[in-house]
């Protein structure tokens, strides 16, 4: 009997306390949010389609992911992402690469859409790091393939630190969004060196 009253009584207290744990409250985040100015277009640049960027499996479940020392990974069970970062990522290059005025158009990459390149990826990291410092990495990798030929144009590794001002999620988010827009940034940059070289030829 006294037995059974225990286990009653450890079965109570487990469903208490998972109970009390399951009541937090899971904070959703997003980054990539543009602040570019209207969409340019330049009527004889090319057309660029945008493909998708894969995400792989450890971030497709939405929880922000962090590295502490050289092997061991972790999530924030309570603080996860609106959507995959491989979308979020796609996005920014949509705005960046539609606002910076180097192409006739930027679409979307999907069976009826047509354009002379297309550039896609995937992505390796993108991840909090814990070490001396705290900071954001952004690994990425890129290619750019003409349509026609179906070679690559460009084919390379896009990574990117970035410090992160304070020890709260809010600090590593922001941290997040400025990775994001210096990847972004560069990936724009050389897609137009690239591509107008190209065109020149």
């Amino acid at each position: 009997m006294r037995f059974t009253n225990l286990t009653s009584l450890l079965v109570a207290s487990g469903l208490s306390l998972a109970s009390c744990v399951n009541s937090r409250p899971i904070h959703y985040y997003t980054v990539g949010t543009s602040t570019a100015p209207m969409t340019k277009v330049n009527p004889d640049g090319p057309v660029l389609l945008v493909g998708n960027v894969a995400t792989p499996v450890s971030l497709q479940d939405g929880r922000i992911r962090y590295l502490t020392g050289s092997y061991e990974a972790g999530a924030y069970e309570f603080h996860r992402w609106l959507e995959q970062p491989g979308v979020m990522v796609r996005n920014s290059l949509l705005q960046s690469l539609r606002a910076s005025g180097q192409f006739r158009t930027v679409l979307e990459s999907s069976s009826s859409a047509q354009g002379d390149y297309v550039l896609r990826g995937s992505l390796h990291e993108f991840g909090e790091v814990d070490r001396e410092t705290i900071q954001t990495r952004i690994s990425l990798q890129l290619e750019l393939v003409d349509v026609k030929t179906k070679r690559d144009v460009w084919d390379r590794l896009v990574q990117h630190d970035e410090p992160v001002a304070g020890r709260k999620i809010g600090d590593v988010v922001q941290s997040f969004d400025r990775n994001l827009q210096e990847v972004v940034k560069e990936v724009t940059l050389e897609t137009g060196k690239l591509l107008s070289v190209a065109s020149q030829r």
